[in-house]
């Protein structure tokens, strides 16, 4: 028998999967996607045993991440509502959906984590919110729950009510990133710099100003000063970004998330 399932093998699954399979062997892993073209893909490339059915893969592990879209989920829990028992740690990585609505599909005393990670746990740069009793785990749960998840990045456990304020924060702010990068890049380009260079550029300046954030703990605004010399082009640069209303459209873009993670819109 494995120890952790995966149902699903889209990006989320799958970087999951790899991720996991840096601290555990194949054999204790399975896995299994919609698709048979997928599982046999995904399983020459790992070597990882997939399962025919969902509830297959329920049956075969402990740890049962449930790696599909949020409209998928009444099927995939139908499926595999009678093979999960409480014995179970079953990890749920949709936005938007409650421990307790997942509850009152599978069972009042099933165990459940949510959990929302995010694209760069692809390349082991994750960053992911999880939410759990605490009194319904061992602590040697808790700490395979954190395993897996530390295994593609970093991980913070917040309470559930914050869970779509996590989604803002780092589920879908990447893609706010990446455009951020890509209008960069096409600014530099504008003025002349080969586009695979305005690229790299731009993409190892965000990196940078990230890390320096991690990991000298210095407030955003106190290393935005720091850059701004008096009179000089960066102050020029934040105050066009200002008068553009840059701050208020994150704002908005958050908001837009959130509303959608809650169901509000």
């Amino acid at each position: 028998m494995a120890e952790i399932g995966f149902i699903g093998m889209g990006n989320m699954g799958y970087a999951l999967l790899k991720g996991v399979l840096k601290e555990f062997p194949a054999e204790k892993l399975i896995f299994t996607a919609k698709t048979s073209e997928t599982k046999l893909r995904v399983h020459a490339e790992t070597q990882v045993v997939y399962a025919e059915s969902n509830a297959e893969c329920a049956n075969n592990c402990k740890y049962v991440v449930l790696a599909v879209k949020p409209q998928y989920y009444p099927t995939v829990l139908k499926q595999i509502r009678y093979a999960v028992t409480p014995d179970h740690v079953i990890i749920s990585l949709a936005p938007g959906i409650t421990i307790a609505s997942l509850k009152e599909t599978l069972g009042s005393d099933r165990r459940i984590v949510r959990a929302m990670p995010n694209t760069p746990a692809l390349i082991g740069e994750g960053m992911t919110g999880l939410s759990y009793d605490a009194e319904e785990f061992s602590q040697d749960e808790i700490d395979m729950v954190h395993r897996i998840f530390g295994a593609v990045g970093k991980y913070a456990d917040v309470e559930e009510r914050l869970m779509s304020a996590v989604v803002c924060a780092s589920g879908s702010s990447p893609a706010y990133v990446y455009q951020f990068i890509e209008a960069l890049a096409d600014g530099a380009v504008q003025f002349g710099l080969p586009r695979a260079q305005a690229y790299a550029f731009a993409a190892q300046a965000v990196a940078g100003a990230a890390k320096m954030v991690l990991e000298t703990g210095e407030h955003p605004a106190a290393l935005k000063d720091k850059v701004c010399s008096p009179g000089g082009t960066t102050i020029a640069g934040v105050a066009a970004l200002e008068s553009a209303g840059f701050r208020g459209a994150i704002l908005k873009a958050c908001e837009a998330c959130y509303e959608k993670s809650e169901g509000i819109k």
